[in-house]
């Protein structure tokens, strides 16, 4: 009779060499499903350096094209358009003018005849307005629903332009149901709403405010952006965003808010994105810079626990870089 021996688990089998970490590796980022934000300036013609982004810069139209076809080449087909009009308003007029700085981009993309890439726009008036608010002031007070038609306003010059995908970020009450309204009274039907339906008032957007001239000329947006010790909030404002008609809902940022990433995930059967936001860029890029850490493997791990939590897309001043060393290594 053979004696039975109580097996012992030893799970560095599995880890004691990189072929077989690559075999059983449960996590893996696909270039295809990153989204690379691209500023685009008025009155440019040489790309602007953002001193807190670095590595990231403010293009014009002809230089936005140039680095979208590079990161093309690297296997990026996706790019949220951020705009930065010339002059600026108190009702961010420039975001809605059909030759507005993005409607520009968006119309010479394409023109590109072949050039299949994604373009998604960012909807919203913060860059536009003189005030720096994301919506029609009164009295320093934030308007919600006369908000509403300069959105969507927005959204349809965006599409008219060629945008597959708009992008409300403005965090406004109904701007999904707003938007879809107006995009399908039009006959755009087929364009998308990637809808940032859990955006945090964070402190995290501090470079990209300084990169799109966009910070609050008074007060903050805490009383229109969520409040970061809310959970279960998201998780409600994304079950409106789905019932107006999203078709793809974001959490922003992705590393403070992985746990809503991962409640999102599991109760919402819809594609879900995170934005991995300029803070956290800035942040790995100057412990980078001072040694203290190894930029790519950092990288590749930060992204690594956005895509583990479950996100299904990855908004990431990243994507061009880690396109770049994926091709190294091919």
């Amino acid at each position: 009779m053979l004696e039975t021996r109580r097996r012992v688990s030893r799970f560095r089998r599995l880890r004691k060499k990189p072929a077989i970490r690559e075999l059983v590796k449960e996590t893996t980022i696909e270039i295809s499903s990153l989204v690379y934000p691209l500023f685009v300036k008025e009155g440019i013609e040489e790309p602007e350096p953002i001193p807190s982004m670095r590595g990231i810069f403010r293009y014009s139209v002809e230089g936005a094209l140039e680095e979208m076809a590079e990161a093309n080449e690297l296997g990026i087909n996706a790019f949220l358009i951020f705009g930065i009009p010339a002059r600026k308003d108190d009702m961010g007029s420039g975001a809605y003018d059909r030759n507005g700085i993005v409607q520009r981009l968006v119309k010479r993309v394409r023109e590109n005849i072949g050039w299949d890439v994604i373009l998604a726009t960012d909807v919203c008036l913060c860059q536009y307005t003189t005030h720096g608010h994301c919506g029609v002031v009164e009295k320093n007070h934030v308007k919600n629903d006369e908000t509403l038609e300069l959105l969507a306003l927005t959204a349809l010059s965006h599409a008219e332009a060629g945008a597959d995908i708009v992008a409300p970020s403005a965090m406004m009450d109904h701007q999904v149901a707003a938007i879809r309204d107006a995009l399908d009274r039009e006959g755009f039907t087929d364009v998308a709403i990637m809808s940032y339906s859990a955006k945090y008032a964070s402190a995290f957007y501090g470079p990209f405010r300084d990169a799109a001239y966009s910070a609050p000329r008074f007060g903050d947006r805490r009383s229109y952006q969520m409040d970061f010790r809310n959970a279960r909030e998201a998780l409600k404002e994304i079950q409106a965003d789905i019932q107006e008609g999203a078709d793809i809902i974001m959490v922003k940022p992705a590393l403070p808010y992985l746990d809503i990433i991962a409640h999102a995930r599991r109760l919402f059967n819809y594609p879900l994105a995170a934005y991995n936001v300029s803070g956290e860029y800035a942040m790995l890029k100057l412990a980078a810079e001072a040694g203290l850490v190894d930029e790519q493997q950092a990288v590749n791990e930060v992204l690594t626990a956005i895509k583990r939590a479950g996100a299904d897309v990855i908004i990431t001043y990243h994507a061009k870089e880690l396109a770049r060393w994926r091709k190294r290594c091919s």
